[in-house]
């Protein structure tokens, strides 16, 4: 058994060589099923228990997106659900963001207590965005986006039912997203029947510092760009995810590119481990695909919850270790 043991090279990490996929498969099964990615819970298991703390587990988690992302971003293609304009937008705007986030991490916070500190804050944010959304007062906000998601959902079977097909052989126009109009100063598009529209300039802003923050951090940044693009740009989930999930998928890529490419300072691993990213994202890629199967069966409350506190928890310790020591 001795040879499942396995030392990283790049990384230094030794572990036993099925830890990542199970612990990613872990993380994405319940964390698919709360409509976020598990990128963010990674990287402080990587820091805190494979003890990976150069700016290369930043590059490394960006690994995680490539490979356990694409299966995600077919369905929606499939399925007619890609809104090219928001995405579009959103990766002009994350580019950018991502390269800027390279050089904050390599030059300011290349120690793990100033990283810890950074991904604690991103942390915190993620866990009480969660807490908030299974708050009454959020529910109330949601109920046009439900009837929306119910009349999507009843569609969808009955489609399955009478032509027993693949969903997206059935979908009628009216569920496919159509675009009416891009501009530089709004963005409007139809699905099922309604418009919905956003500002061009808001929404670069938006990725524009999601970019930054997920280059810094290691992740693509859909856990928090989705969120925004449903409460402040009141646009229906049903549209936003494809968009964030493919913003994620290529700003993950550009994100490897920096950190590969780019010189860093003399001595310093900033390149991802290639072998242990391709482990997390094989995790990753099973466990976001079962919980997407099982999440029906799952109260979303009652995920969100502990998911939030268990975040929050991460994130209080990492603070907290900041101003410790």
């Amino acid at each position: 058994m001795d040879f499942l043991y396995v030392l990283f090279p790049v990384s230094g990490v030794e572990t036993w060589v099925f830890i990542p996929p199970l612990v990613a498969f872990i993380v994405s099964f319940f964390t698919s099923m709360a409509g976020v990615s598990g990128a963010f819970l990674l990287l402080p298991f990587q820091v805190s228990f494979l003890h990976f703390t150069t700016p290369a587990v930043s590059a490394t988690n960006f690994v995680y997106n490539i490979v356990a992302i694409p299966s995600g971003v077919y369905r929606y293609l499939k399925e007619g659900r890609m809104a090219w304009p928001l995405t579009l937008v959103v990766i002009i705007g994350t580019l950018p963001g991502v390269f800027i986030g390279y050089y904050l991490r390599v030059l300011y916070m290349p120690d793990p207590k100033t990283f810890k500190m950074f991904v604690g804050c991103v942390l915190l944010y993620i866990g009480i965005r969660l807490f908030y959304e299974t708050t009454s007062r959020s529910q109330r906000g949601k109920k046009e986006m439900k009837a929306l998601e119910e009349k999507f959902n009843q569609q969808m079977n009955r489609v399955k039912d009478e032509q027993k097909a693949k969903i997206s052989a059935g979908l009628p126009p009216e569920a496919v997203i159509r675009t009416l109009s891009v501009s530089l100063n709004r963005v409007e598009y139809e699905f099922w029947g309604q418009r919905f529209s956003f500002s061009t300039v808001g929404m670069f802003i938006l990725a524009f510092v999601v970019g930054i923050i997920g280059g810094t951090y290691g992740i693509g940044g859909g856990a928090i760009i989705a969120p925004f693009c449903v409460a402040v740009f009141h646009l229906p989930v049903y549209t936003v995810a494809g968009a964030a999930l493919m913003g994620t998928f290529l700003t993950s890529i550009a994100g490897v590119f920096f950190y590969s490419v780019i010189p860093a300072q003399t001595g310093m691993a900033t390149a991802p481990d290639w072998f242990l990213g391709f482990l997390f994202g094989a995790g990753g890629f099973v466990g976001m695909y079962c919980g997407a199967r099982l999440q029906k069966y799952v109260p979303q409350k009652y995920i969100k919850l502990v998911l939030g506190l268990l975040i929050v928890y991460v994130a209080g310790r990492y603070i907290l270790q900041y101003f410790a020591s």
